[in-house]
């Protein structure tokens, strides 16, 4: 069973920055699909970033701020924020596939102020 663990949410000015981190465990296997999700209040979960091995996928709102990265050998995924907008205030959600079967964490709490 994968579990992942989210960090590095917080509290933050606009135009400052966040790195959240996610770290994977429960696997021997490299697990290759990895990415971000985010929820606001009153909004759908809406895909932030994803990484598919040597591939990334990002959000239009989000492009040239966010960058996703990834150490293969450790399971963890990382979200960089910069030049962060009170607008991406919301839960944020680690997600893996691996093996045909998805995976999230717990989320954590990204709040932007003006």
């Amino acid at each position: 069973q994968v579990q992942l663990v989210e960090s590095g949410g917080g509290l933050v000015q606009a135009g400052g920055s966040l790195r959240l981190s996610c770290a994977a465990s429960g696997t021997p296997f490299s697990i290759n699909v990895m990415g971000w999700y985010r929820q606001a209040p009153g909004k759908q979960r809406e895909l932030v970033a994803a990484l598919n091995a040597g591939t990334t996928n990002y959000a239009d709102s989000v492009k040239g701020r966010f960058t996703i990265s990834r150490n293969a050998a450790e399971n963890t995924v990382y979200l960089q924020m910069n030049s962060l907008k009170p607008e991406d205030t919301a839960v944020y959600y680690c997600t893996a596939f691996l093996l045909g079967h998805e995976y999230w964490g717990q989320g954590t709490q990204v709040t932007v102020s003006s």
